[in-house]
């Protein structure tokens, strides 16, 4: 069969094969917004691509979940929540800015038993590893996953990472933990931030930035840009 691809199909295809599972209104969201029946161009769409038979597509939830032709996903499978919970942190980083470099379910240790963030991006300009926690686990293991960020940072191994600024030095990304459980875990070398979601982050990274424009008026003032800096 022949067929001619469009640069939005590319465009969508290439985000599906990206994250994985997409929901039919992230793709309302980000591709079809602008339209004046967003909904129905995007049915139209995606009925035609999955005719065609470039992406596949799971009807268990409501609406639609499209995946990737080549996906090792069954169609019933809890790890689709996981994708589309990955999905949603970025949708919300993409109503602040959009991110940059971004890699779903990261492995920059290249190796079994290293980290494996949920997702990884440059956002505001600076590098986060995120993970989501959806489920909630004992501190002893959350420790754990932290500890293995240490034991990455003692490597070195991430300055030479293709990410990495090639004019000045290399930069160890926060790693931010998404959870509605705040755990007890600390790190001597990595800043941790904990939030429940992006926007919880946003608000925190204004509140700063509010307390830092504040000092800054009562003593000697400073240039630059004013970069996600959260402690």
């Amino acid at each position: 069969m022949s067929f001619r691809l469009s640069q939005r199909d590319k465009e969508i295809i290439a985000f599906i094969n990206q994250f994985r599972a997409v929901d039919r209104d992230s793709l309302v969201d980000l591709f079809f917004k602008q339209l004046k029946s967003p909904v129905n161009a995007c049915n139209s769409v995606m009925v035609r691509l999955y005719r065609l038979g470039v992406i596949e597509r799971t009807q268990q939830y409501s609406p639609t979940v499209y995946l990737p032709v080549e996906a090792k996903i069954k169609k019933n499978s809890q790890k689709i929540l996981h994708f589309l919970s990955i999905l949603d942190v970025y949708k919300q980083m993409c109503t602040y800015s959009t991110p940059k470099q971004v890699i779903v379910e990261d492995k920059p240790t290249g190796r079994k038993g290293g980290i494996e963030p949920d997702l990884f991006c440059i956002f505001k300009g600076s590098p986060f590893w995120i993970e989501i926690q959806r489920n909630q686990y004992s501190e002893q293991k959350m420790q754990a996953k932290i500890n293995l960020y240490e034991e990455f940072f003692y490597s070195e191994e991430w300055k030479a990472l293709h990410w990495q600024p090639e004019d000045r030095s290399a930069i160890f990304p926060s790693v931010i933990l998404i959870t509605p459980v705040r755990y007890a875990v600390h790190s001597d070398h990595i800043r941790i931030i904990q939030v429940t979601s992006i926007y919880e982050l946003m608000e925190k990274y204004k509140s700063s930035a509010k307390s830092q424009k504040e000092a800054r008026t009562k003593t000697a003032p400073s240039s630059g840009g004013i970069r996600i800096n959260l402690t």
